[in-house]
């Protein structure tokens, strides 16, 4: 993958690349959109207790295909509130860790879920070569 960021424009608001070039062949995972729902089925409270339980099952999805956070190329997220946006971040960004991938990014702040408890909602794409 290739970060696309031209300096003709402005940067990115935060860290993520405004865009992403796969090249060559590649296995392709996308993730449904997770909720923070966790095993035993509770919701945290919390946007970032939502935030992390989301990334926690985004990581296991990928691993269950062979893949993982260094093979992100597109994370969409979903936010009920903008005051969650710091939280929501804050997850994101010790989600990405230290692997060096700025993927390209989309956030929305929408009016709501399925359930009301659901706060955040966030999906991938993720690449890897053959």
């Amino acid at each position: 993958m290739r970060i696309l960021t031209p300096t003709s424009i402005s940067p990115p608001l935060a860290r993520y690349a405004h865009g992403i070039e796969v090249c060559g062949p590649a296995r392709m995972i996308r993730t449904s959109g997770q909720l923070g729902v966790m095993p035993d089925g509770n919701v945290p409270p919390t946007a970032a207790g939502q935030a992390t339980v989301c990334f926690d099952n985004i990581r296991a999805i990928l691993a269950e295909g062979d893949m993982g956070v260094a093979d992100i190329c597109h994370i969409s997220a979903w936010l009920t509130d903008r005051a969650d946006l710091s939280a929501y971040m804050t997850a994101r960004d010790a989600f990405l860790g230290g692997t060096g991938n700025l993927p390209a990014s989309t956030l929305l702040i929408v009016a709501g879920f399925s359930r009301p408890e659901f706060r955040v909602e966030v999906e991938v794409w993720a690449v890897r070569p053959l």
